[in-house]
């Protein structure tokens, strides 16, 4: 393509970096917008006293997608980090002394289900050759598709795979079918949990996430999650990439309904295509001139959004026992929480939480004799947030992580650090504080959510957890890829 073409990425995130390190192998002169000082978007790590934290995800899932994206540039994962899948995977705990591993062989998790619920490992096979059929669907197929209108879905071959694909069923009646045992049942819908529904209203789709916990497994890059998005901005510079740091965009420049340039805190950079990677409502309400916006100030509220989350990092002076690297804190009511995120949105009276010690697998994230904590606990987006809140929650969660697991790390704190809506409002303009972006309801699913192409200017296109294919990681990777290949058919080039 001719270098003259100049495209201008906001945002460096997952998607952001993709999007540019694909649009610059394709010829094109790419400049990366960072609002932060440093690249990766909620996957920035902070650092203090020998501690080394990620800020954001946590969970390396879906192995294959991390593997394609890299071979796109012939590369493999192992070329800039060591992968190693966690064994467990994770723990679940339901209570004092009541805990649950999650195993990573196939074999040894058919017993623990036995073990748990007479004759369910036979379910347990049948219940995972049907969330492969959707994985390799849904993640072969519908997560690459630009979901610019329905006509994309409507061909013969497409119909037939999506009746497997049970759309129009809940998870929770789904996963009922084949198991009856609380915690088995539990163990089924927590990915769900961060997905922007109750398991009741989100679709049995999401059965494909079953299969990518427990079959594909859960593994850890060495050094940290921070790692991919070093080795994605290494990615980007090969290719030419001119990533451009505490730069935050205030403003795209529209001229006959084509995006002209690009105003930032540093200056205005000429733009022959836009690709949006930041918070997409940001963009829309705050970056464009209202007549030129595809969504109103209503659309955007009556959205539903993926939770946002209280985390706090924790850096202890011991080493902590009897946890595992994923820890999962369900000794109170799953369905309660649920509510209190999606239902009736409120701090919950009663919080599941998540504790990631991530210096169990790695020794470089703590000092020696320390330990690296970070706890999680999923909340609505768009509730008041203010330090008391804050602590109350944290003194929450360490009277039952100390209550449960018998260990004491109250008087082993060292560093400490919160971060929760107000900061991914700061940081990231995200819309109600959110963390995980829209919810992946059946009313906000492929050509239901926010359109990729502006609707207004010829030559904006979005990408991110508010666009297709939703939140996470491989998604966020996947949107990337996609939006390049839509900025290329921009000019005929696919």
């Amino acid at each position: 393509m001719d270098k003259q073409k100049k495209i201008i990425v906001i945002g460096a995130g997952f998607s952001g970096l993709a999007a540019a390190a694909l649009m610059a192998k394709q010829g094109c002169d790419v400049t990366l917008l960072e609002k932060n000082s440093q690249p990766g978007g909620r996957a920035a790590i902070w650092e203090k006293d020998g501690f080394r934290f990620d800020m954001g995800p946590s969970w390396y899932w879906m192995p294959d997608v991390f593997d394609n994206y890299f071979a796109l540039f012939d590369k493999k994962p192992s070329d800039f980090y060591e992968l190693k899948r966690l064994d467990p995977g994770y723990r679940i705990y339901f209570g004092k002394n009541d805990a649950m591993d999650i195993p990573a062989g196939i074999d040894q998790l058919e017993i623990l289900f036995e073990n748990i619920e007479a004759e369910s490992s036979t379910n347990l096979r049948k219940f995972l050759q049907q969330a492969a059929i959707k994985y390799n669907i849904g993640m072969g197929e519908y997560v690459f598709k630009p979901s610019h209108s329905i006509l994309e879905y409507v061909s013969l071959s497409l119909l037939k795979k999506s009746l497997n694909l049970q759309l129009l069923t809940s998870m929770s009646n789904h996963v009922r079918t084949y198991f009856k045992h609380p915690k088995l049942i539990h163990l089924l819908e927590f990915p769900v949990l961060f997905l922007g529904a109750t398991p009741q209203n989100t679709p049995a789709l999401y059965s494909m996430m079953n299969y990518a916990d427990l079959v594909l497994g859960t593994w850890y890059p060495m050094g940290g999650m921070h790692e991919i998005v070093n080795a994605m901005v290494k990615i980007a510079g090969e290719q030419g990439v001119n990533i451009c740091l505490d730069t935050e965009v205030i403003k795209i420049n529209i001229h006959n309904g084509h995006a002209k340039s690009v105003s930032t805190t540093k200056g205005d950079y000429p733009a022959d295509m836009v690709i949006a990677g930041a918070d997409y409502e940001h963009v829309e309400q705050h970056l464009i001139d209202k007549p030129y916006r595809s969504y109103d100030k209503k659309y955007w509220d009556s959205r539903t959004l993926s939770p946002s989350c209280l985390i706090w990092f924790i850096g202890t002076n011991k080493k902590v026992s009897g946890i595992q690297h994923h820890n999962l804190f369900f000794d109170e009511d799953f369905e309660q929480h649920a509510k209190d995120i999606y239902i009736d949105p409120k701090w919950p009276e009663k919080a599941l939480f998540y504790v990631c010690c991530s210096s169990k697998t790695d020794s470089a994230v703590a000092p020696e004799n320390g330990e690296n904590l970070f706890f999680l606990m999923p909340v609505a987006p768009g509730i008041e947030d203010d330090n008391t809140i804050r602590e109350k929650y944290l003194d929450l969660m360490l009277s039952r992580f100390e209550n449960i697991t018998g260990e004491s790390i109250r008087d082993a704190i060292v560093v400490k650090r919160s971060y929760a809506l107000n900061d991914f409002e700061a940081d990231y303009h995200a819309f109600k504080g959110n963390a995980y972006g829209l919810a992946n309801t059946l009313k906000q699913t492929a050509f239901l959510k926010p359109a990729m192409k502006s609707k207004k200017i010829k030559n904006l296109l979005y990408t991110g957890q508010l666009t297709v294919p939703g939140p996470g990681v491989p998604p966020a990777i996947i949107s990337g890829q996609v939006v390049a290949k839509e900025a290329l058919k921009y000019w005929g080039k696919v």
